[in-house]
């Protein structure tokens, strides 16, 4: 389905639970009021709604949180979403803690690929950030998900430079991309500041000799590919604010609460939880889920006004809307 500026919205992420076993600084750095569990979608009423935007064009789903593997079978839910008419692949993205114990259960529900969240190798640095001391198990977890046949990428919010250049050489012979977030002030984010896109491009083109531009791309996201020569993999950026790819915007976000938001920095959207919950008829209910998404993806804005941020009207923490 197209939105009102011609962009087609074919991707769908998912917020299936706001707690989370890490408290990054820039995310979750306290225990904050947790969504209890009868304000958030069951799996099946998440399942109801995918199948909705399926019908309006939507093929890809991406389960996030929070942590979506605190979340109890979210296999399960992996394994509803690959059976949904339409859906051509649903991926995840997880803080890595929990993978070892739970990628055999990920591979065999179906999963297409998975995307590890790691800001730094430091032990103590990521003991500070993170508020746990558990850089041991996701490096477990990396290596264990690498023995399977699953697509994996490496996230990394763009904080420190060095922290940068350490995970470029970590990622130099594995098979896997790694990709570079510039940090967005969204929730506690706005107290914190990275390193802008434009320094760490630089930076790192400067370091590696003969690294080049890749437009081959793949995925369902904007980020803008680099290959350094002797590298399995990729060096990608996601860059929001330094260069933002508003105009090819193609996603749509459910977050824990039901509440399906048309741009990660507004608070615009549409309630769907009040639809799959209003009593109505199966028939009625996705006629109404319909006209709601089609609401949701109409009133998406030309662009983000993250670079104004007087005008982020998103009160949320991104653990409620989803990472």
């Amino acid at each position: 389905m197209l939105d009102g500026y011609g962009r087609e919205a074919d991707y769908l992420r998912i917020s299936v639970t706001d707690k989370c076993n890490l408290r990054c600084r820039y995310c979750m750095p306290v225990d904050i009021e947790t969504v209890p569990m009868s304000e958030i979608l069951t799996f099946e009423e998440v399942a109801e709604t995918v199948r909705a935007a399926a019908s309006l064009g939507i093929k890809k789903v991406r389960i996030t949180g929070g942590e979506p593997l605190v979340r109890r079978n979210v296999n399960g839910l992996i394994k509803m979403l690959k059976a949904v008419e339409g859906i051509e692949q649903v991926t995840l993205t997880t803080n890595g803690v929990l993978l070892p114990e739970y990628i055999d259960k990920l591979k065999e529900a179906g999963i297409d690929g998975i995307n590890i969240s790691l800001d730094t190798l430091d032990k103590e640095k990521y003991k500070e950030l993170t508020g746990s001391d558990e850089l041991d198990r996701v490096l477990g977890g990396i290596k264990t998900a690498l023995k399977t046949d699953i697509p994996i990428k490496l996230n990394a919010v763009s904080l420190d430079l060095e922290d940068a250049f350490s995970l470029v050489e970590f990622v130099k012979d594995k098979a896997l991309d790694l990709r570079f977030i510039e940090l967005m002030p969204i929730g506690y984010g706005r107290d914190h500041r990275g390193i802008p896109h434009s320094i760490l491009i630089t930076s790192i083109m400067d370091r590696y000799d003969g690294a080049e531009s890749d437009d081959t791309g793949y995925g369902n996201g904007p980020a803008v590919y680099y290959r350094i020569p002797g590298y399995k993999g990729r060096i990608g950026f996601i860059s929001a604010l330094s260069r933002p790819f508003c105009d090819n915007c193609n996603r749509i976000r459910l977050t824990t609460k039901g509440y399906l938001k048309s741009c990660l920095c507004y608070d615009t959207g549409v309630d769907l939880k009040g639809i799959l919950r209003n009593g109505l008829p199966e028939d009625a209910r996705k006629e109404k889920l319909c006209s709601g998404i089609k609401e949701a993806i109409l009133c998406k804005p030309k662009s983000h006004c993250f670079i104004s941020e007087d005008n982020i009207s998103e009160k949320d923490p991104m653990s409620r809307i989803g990472g």
